[in-house]
Parts: C-alpha cells; sequence; structure tokens
C-alpha cells in the first residue's frame, strides 16, 4: 500500500496576493518549521526575478530547495519567452507534471508580472484565482479569506495583502507575522 503522505507545502508558511488599481502585492511570513519546531523566522519566501528584462514577483510554499529549484526552471523560461509569463507558467506546470525528476518536487508557486497573476502546482495546474485574490500554504486559506474580506475597502493592494497575512499568522501555527512584501505594476 502506497504511503499517504500530506504535501507540505500545506505545511509552513502564507503567501498571499492581491491586485487590485494596475497594482499586485504579493507577502509572505518568514517562518520555517521542521515538524513542530521554528527553524527560522525571517526567511524570504517572496522574491523578484528580472528575465530578459521584464520583472516578475514570486512566492513559494512546500520545501525551499525544491522552490529555488521550481523558480531557476521558471526564470529560464521566460528568458526563452520574454515578457509572456502564462507561456512560460504553463511551460514549467508541463515540465514540472512531466520530467521525472521535478515531478517529485513538492512546492506551489504565486507568480505575477503585474498583469497576469498565477498559482502554479505540481499538478500541472496553471490558475488564475477569482476575485484578484491568490494565497497558498498552511495558512492560505485564512489570508484569502482575510483579503477577500478587505478586497471592497479603499485600501491599497499592499494594505490588504499585509493585512491578511497578519490575520493567517495570528490561526495558524506555522505561520509568523515577519512579513515580505513586493509589489510590481501592470505592464503598460
Amino acid at each position: 500500500m502506497e504511503e499517504n503522505r500530506q504535501f507540505p507545502g500545506w505545511h509552513g508558511t502564507t503567501i498571499v496576493a492581491v491586485r487590485k488599481d494596475d497594482e499586485v502585492a504579493v507577502v509572505g511570513d518568514g517562518q520555517v518549521s521542521l515538524g513542530q519546531t521554528v527553524i527560522k523566522g525571517s526567511a524570504r519566501k517572496v522574491r523578484r526575478i528580472s528575465p530578459g528584462g521584464y520583472d516578475t514577483v514570486c512566492g513559494f510554499a512546500g520545501s525551499t530547495a525544491d522552490a529555488f529549484t521550481l523558480l531557476e526552471r521558471l526564470e529560464k523560461k521566460l528568458e526563452s519567452a520574454p515578457g509572456q509569463l502564462q507561456r512560460a507558467a504553463v511551460d514549467l506546470a508541463k515540465d514540472w507534471r512531466t520530467d521525472k525528476y521535478l515531478r517529485n518536487l513538492e512546492a506551489m508557486l504565486i507568480v505575477t508580472d503585474g498583469s497576469d497573476l498565477f498559482v502554479i502546482t505540481g499538478a500541472g495546474d496553471v490558475l488564475e484565482p477569482e476575485n484578484d485574490i491568490a494565497a497558498i500554504g498552511s495558512g492560505g486559506n485564512f489570508a484569502l479569506a482575510a483579503a477577500r474580506g478587505m478586497y471592497d475597502t479603499d485600501q491599497d493592494a499592499e494594505s490588504i495583502a499585509t493585512k491578511a497575512l497578519e490575520i493567517a499568522s495570528e490561526i495558524c501555527v506555522y505561520t509568523n507575522g515577519n512579513a515580505t512584501v513586493e509589489k510590481i505594476s501592470k505592464h503598460k
């Protein structure tokens, strides 16, 4: 019988992205957990990459080494298709699902170029979130609910995403309030 492993991407971080008024804010917590032990509280799980001169913001949940491998692959895809995030994301998801090495990687990504916003999974999914909000990780559902509740206020994308992460950190033991924020504007 196959061992029933629980995907570690759901245990150990919270990433939330909010798109509002031609800007996307991606916010991630800084907690790294090993089982029930906090190993580090100030990790950067949200990063900006600029392949081909086109800025892209990425947030990741799951195994850090696996996520870095995927971010490197995404960067290469974007270098071969500059400014085409959707194409690069779909190509990465195909590789992730079919490549013998990549299919064992356990992570999830949120990626945005300011115009497009996607969640990429190892199941081959490239998902455009509804309501201009995406969230992944152990506190993702809490952050998603909080961000949706604040979206129709006069707050900007960064304020909503930051407050949503703060709320998630008060509920999820695998999430802390040490936020990394990256903002990116819609390409004109």
